[in-house]
């Protein structure tokens, strides 16, 4: 089971919106849910995605080669793509980070829009949390 918080989704849902029709690729992190306001029924130690990192559009080595050298592997658990005008699925341009959340037009909150799948392109069971996260934790 992959948790995300709702107000994550909505913000990753915004962001490819406001790029249509171009991609939108971002690293996303996890805090476990013991630190989350809310997320009383998830136990304690599970990861929960809750903030992601600014995309850097203006980064040139990105826009050539496709590396994203702006957020440290490290820091993400995850990755957040936008398929403007394909399939919800994960494809051979996105990264095989352990999770990829991948969202389509029409960009809403609804197993047609928003997914998470594996490294291998396997969809996984999701879960989206009424909780909040630490106060500060949205990463720019």
């Amino acid at each position: 089971m992959v948790y995300v918080i709702r107000a994550l989704v909505d913000v990753l849902l915004e962001l490819a919106s406001d790029a249509d029709p171009n991609r939108v690729k971002t690293g996303v992190s996890v805090t476990t849910a013991g630190e989350l306001e809310g997320a009383g029924g998830i136990p304690p130690e599970t990861p929960v995605f809750t903030d992601f990192f600014l995309p850097d559009p203006g980064n040139a080595v990105n826009a050539v080669f496709g590396v994203d050298l702006s957020t440290p592997a490290r820091q993400t658990q995850g990755q957040f793509v936008s398929h403007p005008v394909s399939e919800l699925e994960v494809t051979k341009r996105d990264d095989l980070a352990e999770v990829i959340f991948v969202a389509v037009p029409p960009w809403e909150i609804d197993d047609a829009s928003f997914a998470a799948f594996d490294r291998a392109g396997e969809r996984q069971p999701l879960e989206i949390v009424d909780a909040r996260a630490p106060e500060g934790s949205l990463r720019g």
